[in-house]
């Protein structure tokens, strides 16, 4: 069952919302011609209310981690407007843009390349906390780390101990309560279980959501994995080649996906249903090459729907089939998969 059943009223107000933000990387300048451009990020636009869990997937490359960074402004975005409680971030100066950092957290996918081996736990945990001023004595600082680490199930001792003294599950707890020390309302998770066992990807998942319901954070998750992320989001974002193709409510999408390509991910899914496994969709081909996007719709060339009149020549918008579904896709065929 996934967190879409108990679903977020549409009514309150995004905690961020990104509207075309784009990240383009020059690459491959040579002294006789200038830079392309990578596009990493190319006009994407969503939006994560307090409380709620937005799903990110697509397959590797598609430039989900370059948006979560650049969501945080921890990677500058080369177009777009980004707003965070309201205000305008996309240009802010660092010097304004500080105080809200303890606001905004990432998770990152790997807590031990993320730890300092060189400090203890307890010191990752406290280094916000001293940063952003939020504990006035070392007796609260010291209480606010340990009151955080028992928060995610580490024990007192677990603060004097170093990143390589604790097993993989206990890494990211830390990692995690790193992030929370601050208290902020919204979490870029990066592929935060992608790297665990499965059994402890249960534990740090149900982590999440417990603190989830607590602390009324908004969540962007990125992963791979959709069988974890139909457990815990509220709404799947789906993106390819730099662009968000469908995004919709996690029940909806799952039952009724309407791009191609979001129906070719859900069909790889592993299945016990042998009648499934004979109705999987194959993806013809690779991803194009992001220095050279094909013209169009992104997904035609790997497409069978894929037609030369409109979908070669004209890329379509992300929009609404059924009003108030809150479920939309970009493709020209949509219509036609929805009646399907």
């Amino acid at each position: 069952m996934s967190q879409a059943s108990s679903g977020s009223a549409d009514d309150r107000k995004p905690v961020l919302q990104a509207e075309r933000v784009s990240k383009y990387f020059p690459v491959d300048r040579t002294l006789f011609r200038g830079p392309r451009l990578l596009r990493a990020v190319d006009a994407a636009t969503l939006f994560v209310r307090p409380g709620e869990t937005l799903g990110l997937v697509g397959e590797s490359g598609c430039g989900k981690s370059t948006l979560g960074r650049v969501l945080l402004r921890l990677t500058e975005p080369t177009y777009g407007r980004i707003l965070f409680e309201g205000t305008d971030i996309t240009s802010l100066p660092q010097r304004q843009l500080r105080p809200l950092r303890r606001k905004m957290q990432l998770i990152f996918q790997d807590p031990y390349a993320s730890l300092n081996p060189r400090m203890t736990i307890g010191d990752a945990v406290a280094e916000g906390l001293i940063v952003h001023r939020l504990a006035a004595t070392r007796s609260e600082l010291r209480d606010r780390v340990a009151s955080v680490l028992d928060r995610v199930g580490l024990g007192p001792d677990s603060a004097e101990r170093f990143p390589h003294e604790l097993s993989a599950g206990q890494r990211q707890r830390a990692a995690i309560a790193r992030s929370l020390a601050v208290e902020p309302c919204f979490v870029v998770c990066d592929e935060p279980v992608s790297s665990l066992d499965v059994s402890i990807q249960a534990q740090i998942v149900n982590l999440l959501l417990d603190i989830q319901e607590t602390t009324r954070a908004a969540y962007l998750f990125i992963s791979h994995d959709l069988r974890v992320v139909r457990h815990v989001a509220h709404r799947i974002a789906v993106m390819y080649l730099g662009r968000i193709v469908e995004v919709g409510p996690t029940d909806r999408v799952f039952a009724q996906p309407l791009h191609p390509y979001t129906r070719a991910l859900l069909s790889a899914m592993p299945t016990a249903d042998t009648s499934r496994r004979k109705l999987r969709l194959l993806l013809e081909g690779d991803p194009p090459d992001p220095l050279a996007p094909p013209t169009g719709c992104p997904f035609h060339p790997r497409c069978a729907m894929a037609d030369a009149d409109a979908c070669r020549s004209r890329t379509p918008a992300l929009e609404e089939l059924e009003r108030q579904s809150h479920h939309r896709v970009a493709c020209w065929h949509a219509a036609d998969t929805g009646s399907a």
